[in-house]
């Protein structure tokens, strides 16, 4: 018997041949990447098919739910106000859940991608998957309750989580910092609830598409670095997330440092010695303040202790920023990125985290990959929860997609405009 995760999979397969190039689906795509709308013209412009070719699709887009028509001030032919068609924010919502290793942001985007709500909430993700994934849903009931939404209207659910995750299996794979979540069945766990596709995403991945999609669009190449817990990259390459084979690119609080830091190097919680990580993550600088005599259990400890003018913490995190800029002067070498984005909690510390890995990439780094280079902090809050809603809605609102809707519905299993 197929399972629903498994129906899902098989879904999201096929690409468009190329003469469905022209198709529904590819037209609904312009309608994504324009947010205020196009009228017939403009996509008759845009694509160079002719006015009834246009017409029949974008009817058909809104006979089905995708498209309304909103009437255009501006006159288009003869004089008559053109009608300027836009995504259908009605026609259901996705649901999202950012997960750290100490919380997780939820968050309700209507279909046209505009948040509607959302809430965080703090845990351990060591608790387990299914502690976790049972607070997740609960914050998901609660976002529908609160905004009236009927469950059944959900499209799609993403997730993402500090941990290596199987794009093919959608499940974390050996999870350095997340006991009983190897191999566990994420899209199982909610489909049992909603019948929409799930998707599961590397906390950093999530955020480096967000960071993209919102502040960087027009850029083919971006790096994102997120100081928290641990430290962990997403890559942006040719406008795309680049995950690798197996979904293990970018994971730079794992590679090992160069050179002599201390006579023995401390031990990872991947289990190996002398990561990044070991000496740059906000649990590494924890341990060394500690061990310093001045207790700190987490990495909020670690920034309290730096704004309260101790000079230890301040030295800690000076040393962790020039390991990491150590550690993206080689990503800068081998992805030339446009823009390095850095977040989470450290990446708070700007004057000295951000004035300190510019220093060493721009030192490090030939000047062909630097002269055009941008680093910075985050352009906007929570960029993994945006990140999640365009991952949902890229599968969910594929050319395949759409086009199974309209051109073959004996075939679809999304469900129609309600």
């Amino acid at each position: 018997m197929t399972t629903a995760s498994e129906q899902w999979q098989g879904l999201r397969m096929p690409k468009s041949t190329p003469w469905l190039r022209d198709s529904p689906g590819a037209v609904f795509s312009l309608f994504r990447e324009h947010v205020g709308g196009l009228t017939k013209s403009e996509v008759v412009r845009l694509t160079g098919l002719s006015r009834t070719a246009i017409s029949s699709r974008v009817d058909a887009l809104t006979d089905r739910g995708f498209l309304v028509a909103q009437t255009n001030d501006s006159p288009e032919g003869r004089g008559r106000p053109a009608e300027r068609f836009v995504l259908n924010p009605g026609r259901g919502v996705f649901l999202v859940a950012d997960t750290g290793a100490t919380g997780m942001r939820a968050g309700l985007f209507d279909a046209a991608g505009t948040l509607m709500d959302e809430m965080y909430e703090a845990f351990d993700i060591a608790s387990g998957p299914e502690v976790i994934l049972a607070r997740v849903d609960a914050r998901f009931v609660e976002l529908l309750s609160r905004t009236g939404v009927d469950p059944a209207r959900v499209l799609g659910i993403g997730i993402d989580l500090p941990g290596p995750v199987d794009q093919t299996l959608r499940r974390v794979i050996r999870p350095p910092i997340m006991p009983g979540w190897h191999n566990f069945d994420i899209p199982g766990y909610f489909q049992r609830t909603y019948d929409c596709p799930v998707i599961v995403e590397k906390d950093t991945n999530a955020m480096a598409f967000g960071e993209h999609r919102k502040q960087y669009p027009e850029i083919g190449e971006l790096v994102f670095v997120k100081l928290g817990t641990g430290v962990g990259t997403g890559l942006i390459v040719r406008g795309d997330l680049y995950r690798g084979a197996d979904g293990a690119a970018g994971d730079i609080g794992h590679i090992p440092v160069a050179g002599d830091h201390r006579t023995e190097p401390p031990r990872c919680r991947c289990g190996n010695v002398g990561c990044v990580e070991a000496y740059a993550g906000g649990w590494a600088l924890a341990r060394d303040l500690s061990a310093a005599g001045y207790p700190a259990s987490s990495i909020n400890d670690v920034i309290t202790a730096v704004r309260s003018g101790n000079e230890v913490a301040r030295e800690l995190v000076r040393r962790a920023s020039q390991i990491i800029g150590e550690a993206v002067s080689d990503i800068v070498h081998m992805v030339n990125p446009r823009v390095v984005v850095f977040g989470g909690q450290l990446a708070e510390l700007d004057e000295i985290v951000l004035a300190t890995v510019r220093e060493v990439i721009y030192g490090r780094a030939l000047p062909l990959a630097t002269r055009n280079l941008q680093v910075t902090s985050m352009g906007i809050d929570d960029p993994g929860v945006y990140g999640l809603a365009e991952l949902v809605a890229d599968e969910v609102f594929s050319i395949a997609s759409i086009d199974s809707v309209l051109l073959f519905p004996g075939r679809s299993s999304i469900r129609a405009a309600r």
